[in-house]
């Protein structure tokens, strides 16, 4: 699928609107109309449910621990998945449930995870200083009709590039029973912010977060951002946390801004701890692991 600007966004910058609309990321994380998701799992607002058996489908996974919070996240592996580090701090149970050709659920526990050790718990994803990115270990492969999104080779997601947001989370904040079905939606990226870490932001193409449009809500954070198409996806980054709209005329946590981890600035560590827990056995020591003396941050049965 060839990439290309959204029609509204060479119009935008004709205006004028598009400069300030990047000024206006670096005040929105005190601005009032501006409220980002403080919970471990931000779903995809203003998306399209996924359909085609042979799509984004295969790539996406939904994450449910057994304290009930859900997340999504990129299958990078056989039996690896790519998320964020927020959705796997839970002393808890965790599981991925992924649909097959006929969008069956199929369910399959995590046997460990592996933190990046710059991520500070007991934060918000939006204060915390560090990265968040987790990956998870499952007990069994998903099989081989789901693909593996490749977490190296991508370069940097530019400003005015379109990609696509998949994720398992809620429709709209107030539809609280809408989680649990894959949907996608197409963005396009404003550009890098330097918050408490560095992320890259994207939003509706033809909205620019001014207004509710489609973006991450509840449910989608670990989820993938991707370039491409059924052909080839490519993963560029994975979901952090989401806003509001910039004129929103109720506090929401959804459908404006949605920041993303990119993953070609990690690749070292995504392939390095990947190594590793394709390395761990089922069947090895459980338990919460000290980082310093482990490949992984928690394993169990």
């Amino acid at each position: 699928m060839a990439l290309s600007v959204p029609d509204s966004l060479p119009k935008m910058r004709a205006e004028g609107r598009l400069d300030p609309m990047k000024r206006l990321l670096r005040g929105c994380l005190t601005a009032a109309a501006l409220v980002v998701a403080p919970l471990p799992a931000l779903a995809v607002t203003g998306g399209k449910v996924v359909q085609d058996p042979n799509g984004i489908r295969r790539s996406v996974v939904l994450i449910e621990s057994s304290q009930g919070e859900l997340c999504s996240g990129a299958v990078i592996g056989p039996d690896l998945i790519l998320t964020a580090a927020h959705c796997v701090l839970q002393r808890a149970a965790y599981r991925v449930v992924a649909v097959d050709r006929r969008f069956r659920k199929q369910g399959i526990r995590a046997i460990a995870a592996a933190l990046h050790p710059s991520f500070v718990p007991g934060t918000t994803p939006r204060t915390q200083p560090g990265i968040d990115l987790a990956i998870l270990k499952l007990a069994q492969p998903l099989g081989p009709e789901f693909r593996p999104l490749g977490p190296t080779g991508s370069y940097g997601l530019g400003e005015g590039e379109t990609v696509d947001i998949a994720g398992f989370g809620l429709s709209a904040e107030a539809a609280r029973g809408s989680a649990r079905v894959l949907r996608a939606a197409r963005l396009v990226s404003l550009g890098t912010l330097q918050a408490a870490n560095r992320v890259v932001v994207v939003a509706d193409e033809r909205r620019l977060a001014e207004t509710s449009g489609a973006g991450a809500c509840r449910g989608d954070s670990g989820g993938p951002i991707v370039r491409g198409g059924p052909d080839g996806y490519q993963l560029l980054g994975i979901v952090s946390w989401s806003s509001g709209a910039l004129h929103s005329r109720t506090p929401t946590a959804c459908g404006g801004l949605t920041a993303v981890t990119p993953v070609s600035e990690h690749e070292d560590w995504i392939v390095s701890r990947a190594q590793d827990l394709q390395r761990l056995d089922a069947e090895q020591q459980i338990g919460w692991a000290p980082r310093s003396r482990a490949r992984y941050d928690w394993s169990m049965r």
